[in-house]
């Protein structure tokens, strides 16, 4: 076979393998609209009438006969307020996205601490879903305390070879698990930050689900750090948008920056309402999402235990926020089409996200539980569970 016959082959390969990944996708998501049953409902995968429905009811949550918003102002700017009141912080900056909040973050700090290093976790967002955006638009140089799935220690902070003006921590930890560290492993872990003469940030873009973990509150948890970043839709179910907290002198420089990343957005409303909507309706519920989710990730554990696949895995086994992963050693696209199947041979959909394949052999997913999944008791998790399996082995041939 030539070079050219193999480069073609490979060609065919990965196209036949995007159009089973899009193929699947459609399947999954048709599933997942359909199911009777799902552990959860994520808002942006429903139609437009559907997330318009968010806002219905908008009137209790900001005058509606109010000006409309411009550049910023008006119902953005009580956004604001509600958010740094959450946050106990001094004042929040809305941002339409949470990859621009975090890099006028990290490039404000920076500039203050005079040192363009930050540390942070070789699996946290910057380095995993942002193509390199802080060293290719922010002029920053990011090193990596550690790859290891789990949280970065006090040791790993306060023994780093090199200076770092900044830590940024994520919590929870999404790429590791929605893994987050004991409140006293992050209080050692800022002090020795501190100790290095080091501001510390925090993404928490899902810092909203973090306080039954903890066993503190919002403003607590943000209190520990010198600025905080926050998603609007995730945990949220808002239409979009972050919040960028802390002292009125860095939020302040934040919105200059804003404006130069091209964040200083003509009206925002449906975005903030959404964001508002969330605040009062999701937030609060959060904690029984998370005490659910432990139920459910302990009758998965059962239940596969019970089927018999070998080396099954949820992780982490009482998971620390609403969300956690599932590992099974099936090839990826086996799993993905028996979990698949589940959802359009019956009205239950167990597994309703994409199965990654992070090694030969193995297959990872993710699970959430929301308000849907809270109708579900361990009896009707472990029934699920036997039933995707008898597909799985069928589909998998053994």
């Amino acid at each position: 076979m030539s070079d050219t016959e193999r480069q073609d082959d490979r060609r065919t390969a990965r196209a036949t393998g995007t159009g089973r990944r899009r193929e699947l996708r459609e399947r999954r998501v048709a599933a997942q609209r359909d199911a009777r049953r799902v552990l959860a409902r994520p808002g942006f995968q429903g139609t437009l009438r559907e997330r318009l429905a968010v806002l219905d009811g908008a009137g209790e949550l900001y005058d509606l006969d109010a000006p409309a918003d411009m550049y910023g102002d008006g119902v953005v700017e009580e956004l604001e307020r509600r958010t740094a009141g959450l946050l106990g912080t001094e004042a929040a900056a809305f941002f339409p996205t949470g990859t621009m909040a975090q890099q006028v973050a990290l490039r404000c700090w920076a500039a203050r601490t005079g040192g363009p290093v930050v540390a942070l976790h070789a699996l946290s967002h910057p380095q995993v879903h942002e193509r390199d955006a802080l060293s290719q638009v922010s002029g920053l140089r990011p090193v990596e305390l550690t790859s290891a799935p789990r949280q970065p220690t006090a040791d790993e902070v306060r023994d780093f070879p090199e200076p770092f003006g900044t830590l940024m921590l994520e919590l929870p930890l999404r790429d590791a698990g929605y893994l987050l560290p004991t409140w006293e492993e992050l209080t050692e872990v800022v002090a020795a930050a501190r100790e290095r003469d080091a501001v510390v940030h925090f993404d928490g873009a899902r810092l909203w689900e973090s306080t039954a973990h903890f066993g503190r509150s919002l403003a607590e948890i943000a209190g520990l750090a010198d600025s905080v970043y926050v998603s609007f839709y995730k945990s949220l179910d808002g239409f979009g948008g972050a919040a960028l907290a802390g002292p009125r002198t860095l939020v302040d420089e934040a919105k200059t920056w804003r404006h130069r990343y091209g964040g200083m957005v003509f009206q925002q409303f449906p975005t903030a309402l959404a964001a508002l909507a969330g605040l009062d309706r999701e937030l609060p519920r959060l904690p029984e999402y998370v005490a659910h989710a432990r139920v459910v990730a302990a009758a998965l554990r059962e239940g596969l235990t019970a089927a018999g696949l070998p080396w099954a895995r949820v992780h982490p086994e009482v998971p620390h926020t609403h969300e956690f992963q599932v590992w099974l050693p099936y090839d990826a696209d086996a799993v993905a089409e028996a979990a698949v199947r589940q959802g359009e041979e019956s009205d239950t959909l167990l597994f309703s996200r994409a199965w990654d394949a992070p090694g030969p052999g193995l297959a990872m997913t993710e699970v959430s539980v929301t308000a849907a999944g809270l109708e579900w008791t361990a009896d009707d998790v472990r029934a699920a569970v036997a039933d995707f399996a008898a597909r799985l082995k069928e589909t998998a041939g053994g």
